[in-house]
């Protein structure tokens, strides 16, 4: 534990220099990564071709090794998102607000960093870059706890993010990643108040239910994603199998898939089919309530109860006709879990009533809800999707890690 406690205080020394440099230097330092990722890339991949093989081997199922490979593709992804950071503006220093009252107080709010996150995440190398360089334009430290199906990545990721740090004069502990992978050692780091201002899971149900009871640092929780599509009766039956097809298969381990679909009765006949003749090109298991096994045949397999309640990160759908729109609206608040809901119709009104209505960080009018992701956004790359409302909601970014 005492390693622990040394890259606490390395990151609280690192905070007070990072909280003074100038957004070209950070600009600079970001760049600087990018390229080097890109540069460095073989001795990346060839870490990550070691998680791969233990994954395998261990069992993993295929979306989650899915989320753990890095390809010199996704590398560039990543790269690319370091550059979209430092192309933002940097809103450290940014005044909010101000004013003055009548006894001649001047008041002004000013946006500062956070200080030292702590960011606890499974197996998705990917959050080891984009989480250093939002902290990083924001002016905060970070300790980082990955998974240890994928620590060689993160290892190799982190390296070349220090290396870049130090060619340009930072604190190497500006980035730190917690290499024991020991379950004893996060419980620890989950209670390092002393050190770390925010906790921040990104993971599963279970991870993030684990950091939420147990941790004693302040925690912005990052979603579980059921997210589903509403196909309403006036939907652009075309366009809905489309927008279905994406936010199913175009990448299902990750949180803002769907996992569920919702078919007006009115539409379901026609729909269904046509859905269903682009889904199975992708092997997708359909998982229905009995209206959908009598359109779709009982190879359609019956859906249990459990089936509405759960992030498959597979290519497997539950599917539910429904009898309209309030029915729809009613299981989405009953099964969603708060992340990003969407709804295909040609209807305004309706529309308008499931923006309304619908609790969840994002919501979509015809569009798929993969759309859901901080690079989408704008916002260069994010911290995670936060499904709670207090300080923080949906794709967070450079302001979400300030106050």
């Amino acid at each position: 534990m005492s390693e622990l406690l040394e890259l606490g205080k390395n990151a609280c020394d690192a905070k007070y220099v990072l909280q003074k440099l100038t957004t070209e230097e950070k600009n600079k330092a970001l760049q600087t990564a990018a390229n080097d990722l890109c540069e460095r890339q073989e001795e990346i991949l060839a870490a990550n071709v070691l998680d791969l093989e233990n994954g395998k081997n261990n069992g993993m199922n295929p979306g989650l090794l899915d989320r753990l490979k890095l390809t010199g593709e996704r590398i560039a992804q990543i790269a690319e998102g370091l550059r979209q950071i430092a192309a933002l503006p940097d809103c450290i220093g940014e005044t909010m607000e101000h004013f003055e009252r009548p006894n001649g107080l001047k008041i002004d709010k000013v946006r500062v960093p956070l200080g030292v996150i702590g960011i606890i995440y499974e197996a998705r190398p990917n959050v080891t870059a984009d989480a250093f360089g939002l902290c990083f334009k924001t002016g905060n430290a970070v300790i980082l706890k990955g998974g240890s199906d994928a620590i060689h990545s993160n290892i190799a990721i982190v390296k070349v993010l220090q290396d870049a740090l130090e060619a340009c004069s930072m604190p190497r502990t500006a980035v730190q990643l917690i290499e024991d992978t020991d379950r004893a050692v996060t419980a620890q780091f989950m209670k390092m108040k002393e050190y770390v201002d925010v906790l921040i899971p990104r993971g599963g149900a279970g991870l993030i239910r684990s950091v939420v009871e147990n941790a004693r640092v302040p925690v912005i929780q990052t979603g579980v994603g059921v997210c589903h599509i509403y196909v309403h009766e006036r939907a652009d039956l075309d366009m809905a199998a489309r927008i279905l097809y994406n936010a199913k298969t175009s990448r299902p381990s990750v949180c803002n898939a769907a996992e569920c679909v919702l078919v007006d009765r009115a539409a379901a006949r026609d729909f269904l089919p046509l859905a269903w003749e682009l889904l199975q090109t992708k092997g997708v298991e359909l998982r229905g309530c009995p209206e959908t096994r009598a359109i779709l045949g009982d190879w359609v397999k019956p859906a249990a109860e459990a089936d509405w309640d759960t992030e498959f990160g597979d290519y497997i759908l539950a599917v539910k006709v429904v009898s309209g729109f309030d029915e729809a609206v009613d299981f989405i608040a009953a099964h969603g879990t708060g992340h990003s809901e969407a709804i295909v119709t040609a209807d305004y009104f309706a529309a308008q009533r499931f923006l309304d209505e619908v609790d969840a960080a994002a919501v979509y009018v015809n569009a798929s809800t993969r759309f859901t992701d901080g690079f989408e956004f704008g916002l260069g790359a994010e911290i995670g999707i936060s499904t709670q409302k207090m300080h923080a909601r949906g794709p967070m970014g450079l302001e979400e890690l300030t106050s």
